[in-house]
Parts: structure tokens; C-alpha cells; sequence
């Protein structure tokens, strides 16, 4: 019954790992003793990430830059990390975007680099890392992928971003469908999905302009249940609980990290 929730020594992949909720995951991992790969579409902000992140939790965080919508993105990604580890213990795949657009003029594109960001991107990802996710994974020890969604997954968004909350509801069963493929591989699927946290995407969403320092946090943290918008350690915190032995019969679920407000 010790150690159960520890990730030291653990080899980690965060998607969209440069800022927002990616950013407080690696930082929780990183400062419980894992090895953390981020990655992000602009190779300086993920540099920079990389180079922050380390500094302050220690550690050792790897900037691995790459667009995770395009398959040529995911193989150079895929190339980039085989050159440097032989084995992945966690894969989180939270890279993500939304799209905003009234429903007269919602585009094509707009539809299209969410489904591909959002639902093919961690689908052909957690492919093409399979071998190493079984190199690591024993019966006893399985190795992990976490993918995040969103509330807007389980209930109707308040904005209109018409490709978002459809696109977070297929991660969602697709991490039940995954899951019930790699079970048997040694492999553990679970996802979760985050409610209201203080990251660019939401603050474009409420009217801070994607300025997530200086978005007034307290009063969009009062329309929630709890009172407050989520914390780092609170999403690092269900993170690292779905990568460790605590969550070992834990397979399948998609967990809500939201304050409250999916059941208010």
C-alpha cells in the first residue's frame, strides 16, 4: 500500500504541453520525479516550456515540437522520440483546439482541424507508439494512456464551437474502445474531462482574449459549483493518479474534473 500513487522514474508523453492544462500536467510529473516529453506545433513556445518547466520542478522535460493533426506531424514526432527512449510508461494525449463560429457560418475548416487535432491525431498517435507502450507494460506494472477531453463531451457547450464538444464526446468513446483493445495488452486506458481551468482557450472563450494571466479568473471561478476554476494540482493530481498502481483496475472511465458542474 506504499508508493501508490508514484510516477517516479516514469517515461511520459504530454500533447500540448507548451501552456494551459498540458502545461500543468507535465509540471506535476515532472516535480514527482517522471521524465517528461512535450510537445507543441510552435518549437519555440515548447522550447521555452521545456526549458521553464525544468527549472523550476526539476526533472528532466524534453521539447519534442509537432503538429499532432497531420499524420506527418504524428511519424516525426513518433521518429524523434524512438531516437531517444526504448520504452513509454504514459502517453497523454491532450493536444487540442476549438473553433468559434455562429452556426450560419460555421466552416469546413473549422470543422476539420478540430476532428483532426481533437480525435484522429491521439488515435493514430497511441498507434504508432503501441510497441513501446508494450515494451513497458507488464501484467503487474500496465503502462497507461490518458486521453483528456472535455466537459463539453458529456454536456452542450455554452459557446459556439459546433466541432468542440462532438469532437470531445467520439475521445471520450474512443477511449472506452481503446480500452478495451489494450487491456489485454498490459495496456490501461482512461480519460478525463476538465471543466472550467485558467488557459488561453477558455479565456478567448469569456472574453479575456486568450490572455490567460490577466483573465479575471475570480469572477468566471463564481458561476461554478465549487467557486473556483480548477488548479494545476488538481488536474496533475487526477493525472498522475491515472498513471500510477493506485488506478490499476481503473479501465475504460473517463473521470470529470470540473468543480462540479457536470452533476449542478
Amino acid at each position: 500500500m506504499q508508493d501508490l500513487f508514484s510516477v517516479e522514474g516514469k517515461v511520459v508523453i504530454v500533447t500540448g504541453g507548451s501552456r494551459g492544462i498540458g502545461e500543468m500536467i507535465a509540471a506535476g510529473f515532472l516535480a514527482n520525479g517522471a521524465k517528461v516529453y512535450i510537445s507543441s506545433r510552435k518549437a519555440d513556445v515548447c522550447n521555452a516550456t521545456a526549458e521553464r518547466l525544468q527549472a523550476e520542478f526539476g526533472g528532466e522535460c524534453v521539447s519534442l515540437p509537432a503538429d499532432m493533426a497531420t499524420l506527418e506531424g504524428i511519424q516525426g514526432f513518433v521518429d524523434a522520440f524512438n531516437q531517444r527512449e526504448d520504452h513509454l510508461d504514459v502517453l497523454i494525449n491532450n493536444a487540442g483546439v476549438a473553433w468559434g463560429a455562429p452556426l450560419e457560418e460555421f466552416p469546413e475548416v473549422g470543422w476539420d482541424k478540430v476532428m483532426n487535432t481533437n480525435v484522429k491525431g491521439p488515435f493514430f498517435l497511441a498507434q504508432k507508439l503501441l510497441p513501446l507502450l508494450e515494451k513497458a507494460a507488464t501484467f503487474d506494472e500496465p503502462a497507461r494512456i490518458i486521453n483528456v477531453g472535455s466537459i463539453d463531451g458529456i454536456k452542450t457547450p455554452i459557446f459556439d464551437n459546433f466541432s468542440y464538444g462532438p469532437s470531445k464526446a467520439a475521445i471520450h468513446h474512443l477511449t472506452r474502445v481503446l480500452a478495451a483493445h489494450l487491456i489485454k495488452r498490459n495496456i490501461i486506458v482512461n480519460g478525463i474531462a476538465p471543466g472550467p481551468f485558467p488557459t488561453y482557450m477558455l479565456s478567448t472563450g469569456v472574453g479575456g482574449g486568450g490572455d490567460a494571466e490577466n483573465t479575471d479568473w475570480d469572477a468566471v471561478g463564481k458561476s461554478n459549483p465549487r467557486g473556483r476554476v480548477g488548479k494545476a494540482e488538481d488536474i496533475a493530481g487526477l493525472a498522475i493518479f491515472l498513471a500510477s498502481k493506485a488506478s490499476g483496475f481503473t479501465v475504460g472511465d473517463v473521470i470529470t474534473c470540473d468543480g462540479g458542474s457536470v452533476v449542478s
